[in-house]
């Protein structure tokens, strides 16, 4: 039997950190450590428990956050540290972080890639490939554009049954339904 993947989440909402904590409970694979509702004593903790996974609001480190992280990989080697996203934040804090949970993500996207990164690998879906590919991405950048189907169709010289299917693809890939959704990610991303 595998070891459970110990997480620790950093985050001052007790709402979110009872989300987060169900949604990883109900996947059966994680032990989720007691969670910091501050960074203050972030090192200590990672020290001292060892997690495999840190899950951490990154404005909580502020603009330390690329030196807090690397200090936490430098402290424990192999360990994944894993941003989530409850505002939009700049490029430069999110480039710290290999990975990032948003408010919007499926409870399947977050296990998926948590399941990736303690295996030391990239996140990746169900058929092999997490990357969007670049029709995907200008489709995806449009839709958070807010054009409809068709006016994305007549922009790209496709067909609507073609952008649909696009469509199926991002949120196969990524996870996300619902517009807002993927415009959060294409902002995360730094597509628009």
């Amino acid at each position: 039997m595998k070891p459970l993947v110990s997480v620790l989440i950093v985050e001052q909402s007790d709402i979110i950190i009872e989300g987060l904590k169900s949604m990883l409970q109900d996947a059966g694979e994680f032990n989720i450590l007691a969670p910091l509702h501050d960074v203050q004593s972030l090192v200590e903790r990672v020290m001292a428990q060892k997690p495999d996974i840190i899950i951490v609001n990154p404005q909580l480190l502020g603009m330390a956050a690329q030196a807090t992280v690397e200090q936490l990989r430098r402290s424990r080697p192999g360990i994944a540290v894993v941003a989530i996203s409850t505002t939009l934040l700049p490029s430069a804090v999110l480039a710290s972080f290999p990975s990032c949970i948003g408010l919007y993500d499926t409870q399947n996207s977050v296990v998926a890639m948590l399941r990736q990164m303690a295996d030391g690998g990239e996140e990746e879906n169900d058929n092999g490939s997490y990357e969007l590919s670049e029709r995907e991405t200008e489709v995806l950048v449009l839709l958070a554009q807010g054009l409809s189907s068709k006016l994305i169709a007549d922009k790209l010289n496709i067909s609507v049954h073609t952008v649909n299917t696009h469509r199926k693809n991002i949120t196969s890939k990524t996870g996300i339904r619902s517009i807002a959704g993927l415009t959060v990610y294409a902002t995360l991303h730094n597509l628009i």
